[in-house]
């Protein structure tokens, strides 16, 4: 403490001609402290001074007994619960005794883009929604909900729409990316200059480009530049169940560690749980190939194939995305988790899934440009699987990849109109037979059994270990 008193003492001291209008008042019983426009790094100062409860000098020539606000709850403001200093814009809120606020700009007002916006405000986050229809960004602001989607949901009252990329960029502190893959690099390029530097970015859009074949991953850094961090969100979230406030798990991926955490506190509350992870790849891979699963489960499900039928080819996709993954850097631990197996099963399964609604409707005979026309929003699977087939000739140079990933290659054909659903479950019966899994071969004996590890209850209660950074 004494170390910390004298180096915030310093620090204090040498701010003082800068800073004309900071004021410290603290005692040894942590009584009151008063700043006003501060910046983040001497906030951030400030706030260790009050925890560790140090009496501090004020500079000579600053007034004490000018009455300012005081600095408002700290996870609320500028501090993370990961511990790292704030390193983000922040900008004053409505009212002057609330303190500065996080903004946090949603770029896309769909289904998904309205939904983060309800998990951000609902942790005290001024949202700025970029949109492209003013209409729409003018009913959010007075009547509170959009026309079109989840127009039955209020929006919150800390929302603002607008449809001016300056306006809505300016002293960001973060970004979340909510525009469909395929639209993806047209519209950073288009923003991009705009967006402040080092400000962070989470994106949510799943897919791969089908022009150059990139995954959100590659796009992000090659628009707004490789200085500034990523991170990217996955798992089972359909957009209304998030905007209702229903119970939500997901993973948020990025190789910055600090990014990963900050993101996580920002988004976690009791109705939406966040887990974190490194492997951006795995979850971007598993983002994309389950929703086209999701339509050939739908085509299942239009063919009244029954259960065992769509449990079957669900599962056997499940390979099919974990061989993409892993030949792409990812790891199998992450098709096995939320962002994998989690995501596939609500995409494939629910009711909610517009990929899969989508399959279910080409089951039953339907056109695919008249369900597309129809629906009014982005069925990601269908752009993904002829970029899925395209990168995997390119990437794989093995012989009869249609016996490796016959059922992503199955719905490209469909879906191009080579063939019928119906001729497709007929290609997929009759492919060889086979043994399940094709797997290395090894000297060992088959079932031989591995020793358990035995885990001590200090290890499991330390809630900083992240396993996916610790391996």
């Amino acid at each position: 403490q004494g170390r910390t008193l004298r180096g915030a003492g310093r620090l204090v001291s040498h701010y003082s001609q800068v800073l004309s209008s900071l004021v410290i008042r603290t005692t040894l019983q942590g009584a009151s402290t008063y700043v006003q426009k501060v910046p983040n790094t001497m906030r951030y100062i400030l706030q260790l001074v009050v925890l560790t409860k140090i009496e501090c000098l004020v500079p000579t020539g600053v007034s004490s007994t000018i009455s300012l606000p005081r600095i408002p709850d700290a996870r609320r403001v500028v501090s993370f619960a990961s511990g790292i200093p704030p390193e983000y814009p922040t900008h004053d809120g409505p009212d002057d005794n609330a303190g500065p606020k996080l903004k946090g700009v949603v770029l896309g007002g769909g289904s998904f883009g309205l939904a983060m916006a309800h998990v951000l405000s609902r942790n005290g986050v001024s949202v700025t929604l970029l949109m492209r229809n003013k209409l729409d960004a003018e009913a959010i602001n007075t009547v509170r909900r959009h026309p079109r989607y989840l127009n039955d949901v209020e929006i919150p009252a800390n929302t603002h729409a607008t449809t001016d990329e300056k306006e809505a960029l300016r002293d960001a502190s973060f970004l979340v990316h909510c525009v469909p893959v395929q639209h993806s690099r047209r519209y950073l390029r288009k923003i991009s200059k705009l967006v402040p530097t080092e400000v962070p970015v989470l994106c949510t859009s799943k897919g791969i480009d089908r022009k150059t074949l990139s995954l959100m991953c590659e796009i992000l850094p090659s628009q707004l530049g490789k200085d500034r961090s990523y991170a990217f969100l996955s798992g089972p979230s359909f957009a209304r169940e998030i905007a209702e406030g229903l119970a939500t798990a997901v993973v948020v991926a990025s190789e910055d560690r600090r990014v990963a955490f900050d993101f996580r506190d920002l988004l976690a509350s009791d109705s939406f749980r966040v887990f974190t992870s490194a492997d951006v790849v795995g979850l971007e891979v598993g983002g994309a190939v389950k929703n086209v699963l999701a339509l050939a489960a739908g085509m299942c499900e239009g063919l009244d194939l029954g259960t065992n039928a769509v449990t079957a080819l669900v599962t056997r996709g499940l390979y099919e995305m974990q061989r993409i993954a892993l030949a792409m850097g990812g790891r199998a631990s992450t098709i096995a988790g939320l962002s994998g197996v989690g995501d596939t099963f609500g995409t494939c399964f629910g009711p909610l899934s517009r990929n899969r609604n989508t399959g279910v409707r080409l089951g039953r005979g339907e056109r695919l440009d008249d369900i597309l026309a129809d629906m009014g929003e982005v069925a990601e699977g269908v752009e993904t699987a002829f970029a899925l087939e395209r990168l995997i000739k390119k990437s794989h140079k093995s012989y009869r990849l249609d016996l490796k990933f016959p059922i992503i290659f199955g719905v490209a054909e469909i879906l191009r109109g080579d063939r019928t659903p119906r001729e497709g479950l007929e290609a997929l019966m009759g492919l060889p037979l086979r043994p399940e899994f094709i797997a290395p071969v090894s000297d060992g004996p088959v079932n031989r059994r591995r020793p358990l590890v035995i885990v001590s209850d200090s290890a499991e209660s330390d809630d900083d270990r992240d396993i996916d950074f610790a391996d």
